[in-house]
């Protein structure tokens, strides 16, 4: 058993020149070998060294038999087996702190990146940017899926004020390099964005096709989306703090604004305003903004108290390495 802060303990900075593919896994069985077949030529015809982390983020499926298989069968491919499902950042930062060479490409699983466009956003990220997004040229999603990308999205751009936002997606190239500026990062909320967004500075974007899913549903959905970006605000960012005290000074100007109300009424016309409605409105209100602050507050105090127990972001149950030489020639 492989703990996180090991892994970050064998991060170094000299890293070879190469392309490391890092995919997280999930209940992918059907999809893994084409995707294996796929990746060999287009990385052979960019490198000469080049391999693939295979993330196994708890699948309930045989997708770890299968990465096994591949691992054994093709020197480049690596597997990493966590314990249970982490999530699939967490999943990622475990694959990007156990790259070898110094160009890092994440794709998704399902195949919905196509392996043929990787060559186009290389082209892109040598013109000399730290981060690369290669966002779908048109979303295939449902409207609530898509209503939560965009959330989630905004939720990124408000955290870091990264103008780049709207284009993030899961399809990204960047230097592995950035890796050492969150090399001390342990924790059990992950957002690879962020975390890629804190040492980076030339971030862009260029949109790619994007191919229909081959198997089964999107594991990404509506609910966990919205967690997602909740996790992303309250975990890597003050600003829902800033909005609670805005609430807070806003009501209370309008509590004033009441009470002077009620103090002129009196003094001009002779008597207060009558009526229960207006008193219960006016409680109503204010109770309400105060058990809304508090659950903003709440949710920064329970992420300290995660971050307290000292939870790893991943632990890696095993891992499946290449018998042979892994330089990205197969044997």
């Amino acid at each position: 058993m492989v703990t996180a802060s090991h892994l970050v303990s064998c991060i170094h900075s000299d890293l070879s020149p190469g392309i490391s593919v890092v995919v997280p896994v999930y209940n992918s069985e059907g999809t893994l070998e084409e995707l294996v077949s796929r990746l060999e030529p287009v990385l052979k015809g960019l490198s000469e060294t080049y391999e693939l982390v295979l993330v196994n983020d708890g699948s309930h499926d045989s997708s770890w038999s299968v990465i096994v298989d591949l691992s054994r069968r093709h020197p480049w491919v690596r597997g990493f087996n966590l314990m249970r499902n982490y999530g699939q950042h967490n999943a990622l930062l475990c694959g990007v702190r156990a790259a070898k060479y110094d160009t890092t490409v994440t794709i998704d699983d399902d195949l919905q990146n196509p392996p043929e466009e990787i060559p186009k956003v290389l082209t892109k990220f040598r013109e000399g940017y730290d981060v690369v997004y290669a966002p779908p040229e048109e979303e295939t999603h449902d409207f609530l899926r898509n209503l939560a990308s965009k959330l989630t999205k905004l939720a990124f751009r408000s955290a870091l004020g990264v103008k780049m936002a709207h284009n993030i997606s899961a399809f990204r190239v960047f230097r592995t390099k950035l890796r050492d500026a969150f090399a001390t990062y342990h924790g059990p909320f992950v957002s690879m964005d962020v975390l890629l967004a804190w040492g980076a500075v030339k971030i862009t974007a260029l949109p790619v096709r994007q191919d229909s899913r081959k198997f089964a549903r999107s594991n990404y959905t509506f609910q966990k989306l919205l967690a997602h970006a909740l996790n992303m605000m309250t975990g890597f960012s003050a600003k829902p703090l800033q909005f609670a005290s805005l609430m807070g000074f806003s009501f209370t100007l309008l509590g004033l604004v009441a009470l002077a109300f009620v103090v002129i009424r009196y003094i001009i016309v002779g008597e207060s305003v009558p009526g229960f409605p207006f008193l219960a409105s006016i409680i109503s209100i204010f109770s309400g903004v105060q058990l809304f602050v508090l659950g903003i507050i709440g949710e920064y105090l329970a992420r300290m108290h995660f971050r307290m127990m000292d939870q790893p972001p991943y632990v890696i149950d095993s891992t499946s390495e290449p018998t042979g030489d892994s330089s990205g020639q197969d044997a």
